[in-house]
């Protein structure tokens, strides 16, 4: 299977989340907490993020934290040299969803469209080196 048939997979598989993760978008943008959120999407627990949507209670595929730039790069996930890099090709959160996505392929950023049906597009980003 090649990467756009998985993230058109995955594209399926969020559709029922898109709803939740835009509202936790809208909050991170209206209380100011960030201009940069991120929503990372895993099937395994982790310590990133604020846990919202627990797979085992959704019963779907996947779990999903509220996150932003500034803790990926607190956690140094994303190095503090790529910052401005990373602003440049995030795209506008009003408009799309910015996914940090692990699984078994490994960890990546994605960019899901805010309306139903429509494509999703991944974008290569160095991450850290820890």
């Amino acid at each position: 299977m090649d990467k756009k048939q998985q993230l058109k997979i995955l594209d399926i598989e969020l559709a029922p989340y898109r709803k939740a993760m835009s509202q936790a978008v809208d909050t991170i943008l209206e209380q100011e907490v960030s201009k940069y959120p991120i929503m990372v999407v895993h099937q395994h627990e982790i310590e990133l993020g604020i846990p919202f949507i627990h797979r085992e209670e959704v019963k779907g595929n996947w779990s999903v934290n509220a996150s932003t730039l500034e803790e990926f790069v607190a956690k140094r996930i994303i190095n503090e040299n790529m910052v401005d890099h990373f602003r440049s090709v995030y795209k506008d959160p009003e408009q799309e969803l910015c996914l940090f996505l692990l699984s078994e392929l490994g960890a990546t950023f994605i960019f899901l469209h805010r309306e139903e049906s429509m494509d999703i597009t991944g974008v290569d980003f160095p991450l850290a080196e820890n």
